[in-house]
């Protein structure tokens, strides 16, 4: 029987950390009935149920707008692949130019 207590314990413990982390990470914005302190102090004070508060009421669950996050174009590896392409195409554009102009080269000096 004891072991079920220390099973138990833990997993309270598991529990309110869990909640906790998860009421301190989440975006304000994302926050429904309370603030975010208040939550975490509602998730140590009451373990079991102020979790169970959190993740039912407190967290809201919406899509909401997706954090679009800014990166440098040397970070961003659509902008080094086009960057990549475009050189691949202007190479080819300019060999087929040269060789337009190799063309008409030939045929005047042959008539």
């Amino acid at each position: 029987m004891v072991r079920v207590y220390i099973v138990a314990g833990l997993a309270i413990i598991a529990l309110t950390i869990y909640a906790a982390v998860d009421s301190l990470m989440t975006d304000k914005r994302r926050t429904r009935g309370l603030p975010k302190f208040v939550w975490v102090l509602v998730i140590l004070v009451l373990p079991v149920i102020g979790a169970v508060l959190w993740f039912t009421l407190g967290k809201d669950r919406g899509k909401g707008k997706p954090v679009v996050r800014q990166t440098a174009p040397d970070d961003d590896p659509d902008f080094l692949r086009r960057l990549g392409t475009e050189k691949e195409q202007e190479e080819r554009i300019r060999r087929l130019e040269q060789e337009l102009a190799d063309l008409d080269d030939d045929s005047s000096t042959k008539e």
